[in-house]
């Protein structure tokens, strides 16, 4: 096979370039970079081995060239919330990998069900930040807080929870509509035609993500399975000893109760209320995110279902979006979209 068949592997460089046009590699650099003082006949020459070797810039390469960096606040709440955790460790994670690309992540803990103490958090923000990526209530003092980084030039992207009216660039997290329809529809199939009420227990409804999956739940409830009744959504404030306590009063108080949806976290709540109350066979209970405990509890039958978001995809994902607009680069939508996952205990990964 004669050498002129045989397909380049690899990225070409501008060494390649160079060679290919018979220039210097600095005639090169000036050609692809935009700079004047080189005539228009070499300008083809480049152009047309920059064509034929399918030369593309390197991102990271030019970042280290030009010696610049980025840092980034990472704002996810305080607590003991088993997801929340995961995503921490994820977005630990990530940092090691955005360093190599000269961004750099300091992770700030704050209450986001407080809205007054998540604003304060926004609007102290020094001015060392490039970007921020934040756990969002979807409140007036929050948004104005995100529309006020955006005014310093601050980029910011929305976790999990959304703010979509405010001037974030990109939300980063599930359809959370989508997330409460497909967890109605999975539970009036499990229930089978049964017959009965479904207790609703939310982190809180100030969250975006926590509202949008209660409305889609009862969305598809209502108007495909009328013998099943949603009662009142109660907030248990993403806390295990308040969510079993929400758990226990509505199996005492709805003696028709076959199901339950636990929008956000506490499931290790929802879990020991089950068992107290002898009825975790009799109960449909689908919950969200996939964690050590909710493992256990869809292994040993207590939990039928979970729906679940990756969090190391939105860690990773959080950072790229913030990298790629401090760069000017263009977003790739399909890779930053977060998938909607379901688990039963027979496919656990």
């Amino acid at each position: 096979m004669a050498m002129s068949d045989i397909q380049q592997i690899g990225r070409a460089t501008l060494e390649d370039v160079a060679r290919a046009a018979g220039v210097s590699l600095a005639t090169v650099d000036r050609v692809v970079n935009r700079r004047d003082g080189v005539r228009e006949k070499t300008i083809a020459r480049v152009e047309a081995a920059v064509a034929k070797l399918g030369y593309r810039a390197d991102p990271a390469a030019a970042r280290l060239a030009r010696n610049q960096s980025f840092r980034f606040a990472f704002i996810l709440p305080t607590g003991a919330n088993s997801f929340m955790t995961l995503l921490a460790d994820q977005v630990t994670r990530t940092a090691d990998w955005l360093a190599a690309q000269r961004g750099f992540i300091d992770v700030i803990h704050v209450d986001v069900f407080d809205a007054d103490a998540l604003a304060a958090e926004l609007e102290m923000l020094p001015q060392v930040y490039h970007g921020v990526a934040t756990i969002a209530l979807d409140h007036p003092r929050v948004r104005a807080a995100i529309d006020d980084l955006a005014s310093r030039g601050v980029a910011v992207v929305t976790l999990v929870s959304d703010a979509p009216t405010s001037r974030r660039i990109h939300y980063v997290g599930i359809d959370n509509p989508a997330a409460g329809r497909t967890a109605a529809t999975l539970m009036g199939r499990f229930l089978g035609g049964r017959k009965g009420s479904v207790g609703v227990i939310a982190g809180s409804l100030s969250l975006r993500d926590h509202a949008e999956r209660q409305f889609g739940f009862r969305q598809v409830l209502s108007g495909e399975y009328p013998a099943l009744a949603a009662l009142p959504a109660l907030e248990g404030r993403d806390d295990s000893e308040r969510t079993r306590e929400l758990t226990l009063r509505l199996l005492s108080e709805h003696p028709d109760l076959i199901g339950l949806y636990n929008v956000g976290a506490g499931n290790r709540g929802v879990a020991a209320a089950l068992k107290e109350s002898g009825r975790a066979r009799d109960i449909v209970w689908i919950g969200h995110e996939l964690t050590e405990h909710t493992r256990r509890f869809l292994l040993h039958g207590v939990l039928d279902a979970v729906i679940s978001q990756d969090a190391g995809h939105e860690a990773r994902s959080a950072a790229r979006v913030l990298l790629a607009h401090c760069w000017g680069e263009p977003v790739m939508a399909d890779q930053e979209r977060i998938r909607i996952d379901i688990f039963l205990r027979d496919n656990l990964p």
